[in-house]
């Protein structure tokens, strides 16, 4: 069965968070850490892993990373609170 992820990453000062969707989350966080992926994730280091969900079907967890990126930043931090109301980055466990 393949799984999809929507993640969010976000930087160590908590100004910037990005909203994801990948096949492979360990590969996807590695890339985010190593800056190889341009943009604004580079830009603004962002790679720190702070939420996470799994989809099985492509076209949810599209419709769901769309969905989130559409939200506020308030709720945004609501919803990496549910899961890591801590702050920290979750590929440390």
């Amino acid at each position: 069965m393949k799984r999809y992820f929507v993640y969010i990453v976000g930087n160590a000062s908590r100004t910037s968070v990005y909203t994801g969707v990948t096949n492979d989350l360990n590969r996807r966080i590695q890339e985010h850490k190593a800056g190889e992926i341009p943009g604004f994730t580079s830009k603004y280091k962002c790679n720190k892993l702070l939420y996470y969900e799994e989809h099985a079907d492509i076209r949810e967890a599209i419709s769901r990373e769309k969905q989130i990126k559409g939200w506020t930043r308030s709720k945004k931090e609501a919803l990496i609170a549910t899961i890591n109301p801590e702050y920290v980055d979750l590929t440390a466990e």
